[in-house]
């Protein structure tokens, strides 16, 4: 049977984790899965599980666990033949279940940035609404102040990302993450990383994929029974 690598990343808002996933993705030939990307998409396709996102994102509410696990596993049981860093999935212990159930994970990146960074991170982050294009004008600007470099369209700023309601935001990212990290780490696949620059932390992250790429690969995942 093939073997194929199968890794997730986790880590509050604004820690880095899709810059840091591409670089996986990249240096590692990885595919990489970005949850919200499929949300967005799902949405845009007017699928039965993209209208059902829709109306929890509309009233600003969190996507429940049943709609992302019907919106994610079809996708990774579609990929059985490929070895994927998953981003923002799972995010709650329901969710991590469910996706033991599909396939079992080789390795899970957990990065832990001080309050103070992200906070300062998220204040300078401005997003592309339609993509998901995110910058940050302390260190990736768009060419134009307030617009999008590929469309032109305008940038926004989401309400979570302004520094009074990123307290509330961490708190509730710890609270639902503790328990999946408890979980991996009960599985001895769990590797936490910890730091202020992105660059600073790579290089480590780097190395433990290096060795564990070569030493882990699991099977491939299996399909669900209906």
């Amino acid at each position: 049977m093939a073997k194929f690598f199968r890794a997730a990343i986790m880590g509050p808002p604004g820690s880095g984790k899709g810059t840091i996933s591409k670089r996986i993705a990249q240096s590692f030939g990885l595919q990489y899965l970005s949850s919200g990307h499929y949300l967005r998409e799902s949405i845009a396709a007017n699928t039965e599980a993209g209208l059902l996102v829709k109306s929890y994102v509309e009233r600003g509410m969190l996507v429940p666990d049943h709609v992302m696990t019907r919106l994610m596993l079809p996708r990774l049981e579609q990929l059985s033949g490929h070895s994927w860093l998953l981003d923002g999935f799972p995010r709650t212990l329901s969710q991590a279940r469910a996706l033991n159930n599909l396939c079992q994970l080789d390795l899970v990146i957990s990065l832990n940035i001080p309050y103070e960074t992200l906070r300062e991170r998220l204040s300078d982050r401005w997003i592309h609404p339609a993509s998901g294009r995110v910058y940050n004008m302390g260190f990736n600007p768009p060419r134009v102040k307030g617009k999008d470099d590929v469309t032109g369209e305008p940038l926004i700023q989401h309400d979570d990302d302004k520094p009074e309601a990123l307290m509330a935001r961490l708190r509730h990212y710890k609270d639902v993450a503790k328990p999946v990290i408890d979980l991996y780490k009960s599985q001895g696949i769990l590797h936490s990383f910890s730091g202020t620059e992105t660059d600073r932390i790579w290089p480590y992250i780097n190395s433990l994929l290096n060795t564990k790429m070569h030493t882990q690969p699991s099977d491939a995942c299996q399909s669900q029974t209906p």
